[in-house]
């Protein structure tokens, strides 16, 4: 069990959250929400002990798995060695072990040690740790083939697969996830809902995907008001109940207000007459319900919506025989196909399986080995590619830079759409070199709406965004009247936007399915058992 007692942090004035008395018990499974800079990390950090809190006492279990994104912390070390090292009992005795046998002289008193050793080791399930580990490895789209060589090997991607197998193995009494579904396909997505379902300590984690939540969570535990306040249920569970919540939290709000004010006009008619006491009393009261510890809620949700210059002709883009190889690795094989105005394709499929490359393709950003794309009549294609680096300019401020890029746009036009993209007042003028990941998606995404294109092309959009943006995006692809293709591993955002699949799997032919999600389950087994 976790148990936190009037632990408090900010930074600068800027409280994080104050005097936090909760308990996460074991056998349940947390989510951990808010917006971004609602503290999430923060409070993760200090559970895991990584930071102070400024005021307070946490206890923990003895046994902790943590997800750490430190992915070059282990670069010659052997992948399968990474994920021991997730059990720090066992990997220290057996390296111990090691350095015992490597004598060329064994004492008794090593005999001695070696004997309490393998003690350890049969305790923590020593002789079967490396099947374990494996089996975490390739549950989470590691093959074997990958097991015995060091980290550097492995892309950044696959390095935070291993550590997030370092986090699970061990059986651990209590695991903290910060974002363990980053860099995962839809498929290790599914596993790791499955292992953490078996999962009988407590699990608290940060997650972006509202699929893994609602699947996983038996509760959330929601940073709001300075606070932490839990809710049974998954997400979706929580903002149902969270609704109530604020509605009971803003009346007491407005109750303490309008008390100050009955107060206050006491004290100014009586503060010199006869009732000094009486007024001494409500001087105290008024102190108690200052405005300034009347907390507030911290939920902010952008507003998107993607209108239209100009629709495009009913075959907004066709595509023939379009191939991709590299290295002489066939990634995409010869696809043909007709995308008409208002249709939502989701691209999905495993990492690595050309999903980005087909986008790239079809977005004008990489050529195709063979065939030919034609656009339709006037249409105009807006595109968001996974890595921003470099699409914004440095040296500026978000508002000089949408500026910039259409210089037909007014200045209210530019603030309106900043304003609702949660830019607002100095803000706007945030020099564009210290935009966090969240923020840069949402500059980008506010170009986007300023541009109106009828095309939309977008690679991984839901990446550094909260589940607030998330949602926002959701319902503004729904209400979009153009023609979207995008490719994301976000479950919730395929269920309710897509209108067709487009599904990639490593050797074979894209699989073009024209239905929703839960039709294109239906029609394949193999992608609905991995989903269960």
């Amino acid at each position: 069990m976790f148990t936190i007692t009037n632990v408090s942090k900010a930074y600068g004035p800027k409280k994080l959250f104050e005097e936090v008395n909760v308990a996460f018990s074991p056998g349940r499974r947390y989510g951990l929400t808010g917006p971004n800079g609602a503290g999430k990390s923060t409070f993760m950090k200090i559970l895991a002990g990584d930071e102070e809190a400024d005021m307070g006492t946490i206890s923990r279990p003895k046994k902790l798995g943590i997800l750490r994104q430190d992915h070059f912390r282990y670069e010659d070390n052997r992948v399968l060695d990474v994920v021991l090292m997730g059990n720090k009992a066992l990997w220290d005795a057996m390296k111990e072990k090691d350095t015992i046998l490597a004598k060329s002289d064994i004492s008794e008193e090593d005999g001695n040690r070696l004997g309490d050793l393998e003690m350890v080791i049969a305790e923590e399930d020593g002789y079967s740790a490396e099947s374990e580990a494996a089996s975490l490895l390739e549950g989470l789209g590691i093959p074997e083939s990958g097991h015995e060589g060091p980290m550097k090997q492995l892309t950044g991607g696959l390095k935070l697969r291993v550590l997030l197998a370092q986090a699970l193995f061990g059986k651990p009494q209590g695991l903290l996830l910060d974002e363990p579904t980053n860099n995962l396909d839809i498929d290790s997505i599914r596993w790791l809902e499955t292992f953490l379902m078996a999962f009988e300590g407590v699990l608290i984690t940060i997650s972006h995907d509202r699929h893994f939540l609602n699947s996983i969570c038996t509760h959330i535990a929601d940073i709001d008001y300075e606070t932490i306040i839990q809710y049974n249920g998954g997400y979706d569970d929580m903002v149902r109940q969270k609704a109530q919540v604020r509605s009971r939290v803003e009346s007491e709000v407005s109750e303490k207000k309008k008390k100050i004010l009955q107060l206050q006009d006491f004290v100014a008619r009586f503060h010199a007459g006869t009732r000094a006491s009486q007024v001494q009393s409500r001087i105290k009261q008024i102190d108690k319900l200052k405005t300034d510890d009347l907390k507030r809620s911290n939920i902010a949700r952008p507003f998107i919506r993607f209108d239209v210059k100009q629709a495009s002709g009913r075959q907004t883009l066709q595509f023939d025989g379009l191939t991709k190889s590299y290295d002489g690795q066939s990634v995409i094989k010869p696809f043909s196909g007709l995308v008409c105005k208002g249709e939502k394709i989701c691209v999905i499929g495993r990492n690595g399986v050309g999903k980005s490359t087909l986008v790239k393709m079809l977005a004008g950003q990489i050529e195709a080995d063979a065939g030919k794309i034609t656009w339709g009549h006037q249409a105009a294609m807006g595109y968001l590619p996974q890595d921003h680096h470099g699409t914004i300019r440095k040296g500026t401020t978000a508002f000089e830079w949408l500026r910039d890029i259409n210089t037909k746009l007014t200045n209210e036009e530019i603030s309106g759409v900043l304003g609702r993209m949660l830019f607002s007042g100095e803000e706007r003028m945030k020099p564009t070199d210290t935009l966090s990941g969240g923020e840069t998606v949402r500059l980008l995404l506010c170009k986007l709406m300023l541009n109106m294109d009828n095309m939309l092309i977008f690679d991984e959009p839901t990446n550094h965004l909260d589940l607030e943006s998330i949602s926002a995006l959701a319902e503004g692809l729904q209400k979009y009247e153009g023609t979207a293709i995008v490719v994301t591993h976000d479950q919730e955002l395929i269920s309710e936007v897509a209108t067709r699949i487009w599904s990639l799997e490593e050797g074979k032919p894209v699989n073009d399915f024209n239905g929703n999600f839960a039709e294109f389950l239906e029609k394949n087994p193999y992608h609905a058992a991995q989903r269960r």
